[in-house]
């Protein structure tokens, strides 16, 4: 199974600022965990279209407002049947983001330079693996999402 996500990059006067989401803590996968905006990528889509899609349908994106720009390298989850292409985008953010009731439950849109700083992150060793943390009031960043996060800040170093 594929899944896609939007890994939506906008400018802020002088910052650059990331765009999350916290899923509601009723839904059936990963619930109450902080992500990217996406999901399953549908019959006939690419990875680009699905995640457009998504973001749209979560935070009320405009698919007309997200300019591709890459992608990292897909990641699989806590069931690693699921493979999630991150699909990097720059937005023009629309005046106001509208989470989707019953899916999201909050927009989370930190700031870059407070995600490079690397005090605010812990990481834990599980299993063999290094998984990383970064706390917000919302909620905790962990996981796939986290892994693609530091993946992206990689090119910001």
């Amino acid at each position: 199974m594929r899944a896609a996500v939007l890994v939506p990059l906008y400018e802020d006067d002088d910052d650059l600022r990331l765009i999350l989401t916290r899923r509601h803590g009723d839904l059936p996968t990963h619930a109450g965990d902080v992500v990217f905006p996406g999901g399953m990528i549908e019959e006939g889509e690419d990875p680009e279209e699905a995640a457009r899609r998504e973001a749209w349908e979560e935070i009320g994106l405009p698919p007309d407002r997200v300019e591709v720009i890459g992608g990292l390298e897909p990641v699989s989850t806590r069931t690693l049947e699921m493979l999630i292409v991150p699909v990097v985008a720059r937005v023009r953010r629309p005046e106001r983001l509208v989470p989707s009731p019953g899916e999201v439950t909050a927009i989370i849109e930190p700031r870059l330079a407070e995600l490079l700083d690397e005090t605010s992150w812990r990481q834990e060793e599980w299993g063999g693996h290094t998984l990383w943390f970064h706390p917000f009031p919302e909620g905790m960043l962990w996981g796939a999402t986290a892994r693609m996060v530091r993946a992206l800040l990689r090119y910001f170093r």
